[in-house]
């Protein structure tokens, strides 16, 4: 069962919206119970073998559905290891397309915004996010539009205050670990996409501040910074398998062409097992994506899952010690976290 709240402050003109999920606490093999003596009920979980204190992922994203096609999974994953994880969306995709022709009706279009809305709070129940923030900007809609100049939008917004709205939910939320976009969209220009991480990038910055507005909360440095990766190498395994088993190809030369970060990839978390999350929270979006996709549907379960194994991560800004050689790919976005922790 969820509920939403408004959280402001009036002093700081900082409004923005939080959703609660209030689900039955459940205990899961590897949980310490209350009994349990003082000194481990400091720790809430085994995480990977190590008893770790409350750990909590801050994932930023653009519109509603991006949370389900990027990191998904990973978030799904650590739902399960019992960590918390914290999503923000800075606009309500107001200028998105409806993709799906069963959605494509007057009624839709007139109350897109509400369906959206809607749309993310299944989503987000279905991967396990605990809590979602909406920084309440418009969808500035693709290059070139005329919703790019209007005054709501995300893209118009000053770094500032956007910013400003970002490290509220840090210093509250008190992540240790933050995901947000590449600087580098070409692939995809998007103006929510690239403001998403000029916000990011400069809450993470200013959110340990002490000195930066002591009236936002105080400061909290998150430890490590991150971002999702696109695979160019990921998307041609997928195209070849379609030539393979004799089907169209929904990946263009253009798409498979498009630079990808493949050389810069850190990190890679294994989620295998978690495919079905992944898909079931895309097809939370009805507006946006078609049951019928040749795109995201087009291969069967068990063929799709066994080309999508791991999701892809770059870590950029590190305050933790590394455990691995520097050659070697990281497998936890949450390592060289856990060693204070150990009881």
């Amino acid at each position: 069962m969820s509920f939403s709240a408004i959280l402001g402050n009036t002093k700081t003109s900082h409004l923005f919206q939080a959703v609660f999920k209030a689900d039955t606490i459940q205990v899961r093999a590897g949980t310490l119970l209350k009994c349990m003596s003082s000194h481990l009920s400091r720790y809430q979980t085994n995480y990977n073998g190590v008893m770790a204190k409350s750990l909590t992922l801050l994932t930023v994203h653009a519109h509603p559905d991006d949370e389900s096609s990027k990191g998904a999974a990973t978030v799904a994953k650590l739902r399960d290891h019992g960590i918390r994880s914290i999503l923000v969306t800075c606009t309500g995709g107001e200028e998105g397309d409806i993709n799906n022709p069963a959605m494509d009706r007057p009624d839709v279009k007139q109350n897109l915004s509400q369906i959206r809305r809607e749309e993310l709070d299944k989503a987000i129940n279905i991967i396990g996010y605990e809590k979602l923030y909406l920084l309440g900007y418009r969808d500035s809609g693709m290059p070139g539009r005329p919703s790019n100049s209007r005054s709501d939008s995300f893209a118009q917004a000053s770094l500032e205050e956007a910013g400003d709205k970002l490290i509220e939910i840090i210093r509250r939320e008190k992540p240790q670990v933050m995901v947000t976009y590449h600087e580098n969209q070409s692939g995809y220009p998007h103006p929510d996409h690239l403001k998403v991480h000029d916000v990011s990038v400069y809450a993470f910055h200013h959110s340990g501040d002490a000195n930066y507005k002591p009236e936002l909360g105080l400061p909290h440095q998150v430890s490590k910074l991150y971002y999702s990766a696109w695979s160019t190498n990921r998307a041609k395994a997928f195209h070849n398998k379609f030539v393979e088993l004799g089907l169209n190809s929904p990946f263009s030369e253009e798409r498979l062409n498009r630079a990808g970060n493949d050389e810069e990839i850190t990190t890679r978390i294994d989620v295998r097992g978690y495919y079905r999350v992944r898909k079931d929270a895309l097809l939370a979006h009805a507006t946006q994506i078609d049951p019928a996709s040749n795109f995201w549907f087009g291969l069967p379960d068990d063929l799709a899952e066994d080309l999508w194994p791991f999701e892809d991560y770059i870590l950029v800004h590190s305050l933790a010690e590394r455990i691995e050689p520097a050659d070697r790919i990281e497998e936890d976005l949450f390592a060289g976290l856990l060693d204070d922790n150990r009881p």
